[in-house]
């Protein structure tokens, strides 16, 4: 099997609620995603997607995925799609860093060994795990009495883990996570997420204002030695994610017990190949994961079902179904909530198909 062509597509994803917002002011509206189609001789077809939460999150852009995309696509044509290590060494050398650029090829070359197959994805990740695994919902940052409110409200859709978008104002974080913990029930699972938006001193304010509350504190601080510097002066278990980069990073978390818990994004890493090596080192090393995405439609959703549903239930903290949080749906038989639950496909590959109508002309082709 030799890779032909690769396609590029431009698609708008409106979200239900009308914008997302998180620390710093940022919010988004309307996500930029790109999909990928990679054709081969066989007359099989590989889908990827990569939509970055805006240019202001991680060093991303929506722009730059599809230029970066236009510049390795041409280094791929006539290799094996299915020769994943060697597909990855390939965009390495050809590009150095920007992995959100690669990580919509790597998953369409995923979906493609799938089809060849005629396995899963989930199954060439090791398997299955359970019928289906739980979802968290992302409580996006407004009053703290508006944010109870929507705990509430997604708790009648099945959802039991809750990630409030955090890292503002410290007093009015405190009263978020205040108002949401006193509606959370039994079995709820609260998380504030600062996504880097405080500094050490307000996050151990925070912090200690909190040490009373059944809370995960995930991301307080932008960089990796400011969290570490929280991490040790709280008892509330942690999570770290946007220093989480790449398997070295892990490694160093792993070895300065900095966290309990990482958020592995799938195009953070670069990928799924480099996901799942992330991920199968947490699970031997006992630290627990989110499995998710930065954003996306219906072929993210299901790239990181298959990841998240390989995954040991023990090592499996949450995962998210971004598809339903958007209006539009880029491709069918992509997986879908059901009482805040998700299941990987069980067909060949990633189990998409494009709506081609949806996806309208390619803006590139090899």
């Amino acid at each position: 099997m030799k890779i032909t062509r690769i396609h590029c597509y431009q698609v708008d994803l409106p979200l239900h609620e009308g914008s997302y917002k998180w620390s710093g002011g940022n919010t988004v509206s309307v996500f930029d995603s790109t999909v990928v189609a990679v054709e081969t001789d066989t007359g099989l077809t590989g889908y990827g997607e990569i939509c970055p939460l805006g240019p202001a999150y991680l060093p991303a852009y929506a722009r730059g995925a599809r230029a970066g995309i236009a510049e390795l696509a041409p280094q791929l044509i006539g290799a094996d799609p299915r020769a994943l290590g060697e597909i990855n060494e390939l965009m390495d050398r050809a590009m150095r860093g920007h992995p959100y650029v690669k990580s919509a090829l790597d998953v369409a070359c995923w979906d493609l060994l799938g089809q060849a197959s005629g396995l899963s994805v989930a199954t060439l990740l090791g398997g299955h795990v359970g019928a289906d695994f739980a979802l968290y919902r992302a409580i996006s940052q407004e009053s703290p009495a508006r944010m109870a409110k929507s705990v509430a409200r997604y708790r009648a859709q099945g959802y039991r883990k809750f990630q409030l978008k955090v890292g503002g104002d410290p007093d009015t974080d405190i009263a978020r996570i205040h108002a949401a913990a006193a509606v959370l029930k039994p079995g709820d699972v609260l998380i504030a997420d600062a996504n880097t938006g405080w500094t050490q001193h307000e996050a151990l304010r925070v912090v200690d204002a909190v040490r009373d509350v059944d809370v995960y504190i995930e991301q307080p601080c932008a960089s990796y030695e400011q969290c570490l510097a929280v991490r040790t002066h709280t008892d509330r278990p942690f999570v770290l994610d946007e220093v989480v980069d790449g398997i070295d990073m892990v490694v160093r978390g792993i070895a300065d017990r900095a966290m309990d818990v990482i958020n592995l994004k799938i195009s953070k890493v670069g990928g799924l190949t480099k996901a799942r090596q992330i991920r199968d080192l947490c699970v031997s090393m006992g630290i627990a994961m989110t499995i998710e995405d930065t954003w996306g439609g219906d072929i993210v959703t299901a790239a990181i079902a298959h990841l998240a549903h390989s995954t040991p239930t023990r090592y499996l903290f949450s995962s998210t179904d971004f598809n339903s949080y958007v209006t539009v749906s880029c491709a069918d038989g992509a997986p879908q909530r059901k009482l805040g639950r998700l299941a990987a496909s069980q067909a060949p590959g990633l189990g998409v198909r494009p709506r081609m109508k949806v996806l309208g002309k390619p803006v590139y082709s090899t």
